[in-house]
């Protein structure tokens, strides 16, 4: 099996949290970022729940979404197709009125139970501040997606507290799900694992250039840039004691290294319990005779040279076959030992 590939993804089955309390209410409606302790884990998904499908970022087609719709059907779950979905504007998913409308329309939804984003490119920082969380946060619910949702998954996990899904979206389904590739198959399973409550327990073989450790805090990150993005926002991500994972794809190494410097700047790299580095894929050529110089490993490594936690390279999520679901917002323990790294999902 490819070294990026995982070994194991297995689990089993948990409970639900409490929902939220008055306080909590009152917190969102402040725009106080909650604590650790109060986060909130949605209720895991049944048969006959409804997953809702919306374009908060890029455009898609209902034909393009079929292939999802009906494997997530086969999984025991109804589909609500969004108003988004088969509207343009340009290169987003309709208007920023129109995916406000339709993301609001499911995030109040009682019946609906998850929101799967179609796909991602750009366009969820332009709607996030006119979103009321009012009726999430009163009933939560699972949002599904990653790259440019990135920027959901930072402002939920940070002023309300609340759990979301790190995957792939409907743009990634295969065709046919029967003849997809071995890791296709596992990576689109993972989200019906993670969304039916199983305990997820993935591993991984050790890059060489890993600085072991063991790490225990919850799991928060995304996309580089959507993260970078966020800063000096009431979105950006509260990292101290967390483990935080970062992937990008199709920049320019010098534009890795800015990134990751306004993290460094931010202060968001100092107090990490881990640090997990994903695909960073399509890097962008350097002109000639105006190389940058430094690899990912080096860029990284230059920002994180003064702290002791363990990092760990090539990790399985990304911009690639190879991106399995990840839970935002849970506790998780991070093992990267010289041949072998593990992350844990922890329960109670």
């Amino acid at each position: 099996m490819n070294r990026k590939h995982f070994l194991s993804a297995l689990a089993t089955t948990a409970g639900l949290t409490t929902f939220p309390s008055l306080i909590r209410l009152q917190q969102a409606a402040a725009n106080i970022p909650l604590s650790e302790e109060r986060m909130l884990i949605p209720p895991y998904l049944k048969p006959g729940d409804v997953i809702g499908i919306t374009c908060p970022a890029g455009h898609i087609t209902l034909e393009e979404i079929k292939p999802a719709i009906r494997l997530m059907e086969s999984w025991g779950f109804s589909i609500r197709v969004g108003t988004t979905v088969n509207k343009t504007d340009f290169s987003f998913g309709g208007t920023d009125t129109e995916r406000q409308q339709d993301m609001q329309s499911m995030l109040d939804d009682p019946a609906i139970k998850a929101i799967m984003c179609g796909r991602g490119g750009y366009g969820s920082a332009r709607i996030v501040d006119q979103l009321d969380f009012s009726g999430f946060i009163q009933r939560p619910k699972w949002l599904i997606g990653f790259s440019d949702i990135t920027v959901l998954h930072c402002h939920i996990n940070r002023l309300y507290g609340i759990a979301t899904l790190h995957s792939k979206m409907c743009n990634s389904f295969p065709d046919d799900y029967s003849k997809a590739e071995p890791i296709v198959q596992q990576t689109i399973s993972s989200i019906r694992d993670a969304l039916i409550g199983q305990q997820l327990h993935y591993t991984t073989f050790s890059d060489a250039r890993n600085r072991t450790g063991i790490a225990k805090g919850i799991l928060v990150g995304g996309n580089l840039s959507m993260i970078q993005s966020v800063l000096g926002t009431n979105s950006e991500p509260d990292t101290i004691g967390k483990i935080l994972f970062l992937e990008e794809v199709g920049e320019y190494l010098y534009s890795l290294d800015r990134m990751l410097n306004s993290l460094q700047r931010a202060h968001k790299l100092d107090h990490l319990s881990g640090l997990i580095i994903g695909g960073f894929n399509r890097i962008k050529p350097d002109d000639p005779g105006d190389e940058f110089g430094r690899t990912v490993y080096d860029i990284v490594m230059e920002k994180v040279q003064a702290f002791k936690y363990p990092v760990c390279f090539s990790f399985p999520v990304g911009h690639q076959k190879d991106n399995y679901a990840l839970k935002c917002g849970i506790m998780h323990q991070l093992h990267v030992g010289k041949d072998v790294v593990r992350l844990d999902e922890m329960r109670g």
